[in-house]
């Protein structure tokens, strides 16, 4: 496990979700990357149930449950502007259980699926995000495998992702603010895809162009 960025491409103008990601796709390719398999992340929103809330009017708190299929034996629970939770797989039937305290909110189940990429010491992975049978928007996972501290290797997966993703490339991560120098963990690049399906979903209530 490297240090790892996660930032969303716009949609090329003119173009559907799909084929702005075979562009992108392309790009690597042609700069020597290697497909690697696919990936999958997906996270389910639960929110407090009515009976646990005391005061009428108080804002029902989020949790976002997520997986990675890099880490096919764990699950994680996320807090809105809280701590982040590494739980083994079973965490989701436990959550069946917890329906007195915590309800899944129907149909907002958000993730991202596509192909993975080797290049030299970076794992790539470009992704359409769905909600439902619509394509919503596309992600885009930049790990530098060699490093575990964010601080000695931002600048080179910057540098890195502009190679491909020109003008788009993300600034450096907030979460890397956090880290100074202290060990990269999976957890970090979860909090950037929650960071990132929440922007996609506040973006538009309605689907931009379907996967052909």
């Amino acid at each position: 496990m490297g240090v790892t960025c996660v930032s969303q491409m716009p949609v090329a103008e003119g173009k559907s979700v799909q084929q702005t990601v075979e562009i992108l796709t392309r790009k690597l390719e042609l700069l020597g990357a290697e497909k690697q398999g696919t990936f999958c992340v997906d996270c389910e929103t639960y929110h407090t149930a009515a009976s646990t809330m005391g005061n009428q009017g108080q804002a029902a708190k989020l949790m976002y449950v997520m997986h990675n299929s890099e880490y096919p034996l764990s699950c994680f629970a996320l807090f809105e502007n809280g701590p982040c939770l590494i739980a083994d797989a079973n965490f989701d039937v436990l959550m069946l259980k917890l329906k007195g305290f915590f309800q899944n909110a129907k149909g907002n189940k958000i993730e991202s699926r596509g192909t993975r990429y080797q290049y030299c010491d970076f794992l790539v992975k470009v992704g359409t995000v769905t909600m439902g049978p619509s394509a919503r928007g596309i992600s885009v996972e930049v790990e530098y495998c060699p490093c575990v501290v964010a601080n000695d290797c931002c600048n080179l997966l910057m540098e890195f992702m502009q190679s491909f993703m020109g003008s788009h490339a993300p600034g450096i991560p907030s979460v890397f603010g956090n880290k100074h120098d202290s060990i990269y963990s999976p957890s970090d690049t979860m909090v950037q895809y929650m960071e990132l399906f929440n922007k996609i979903r506040k973006q538009q209530q309605v689907p931009v162009a379907g996967i052909r």
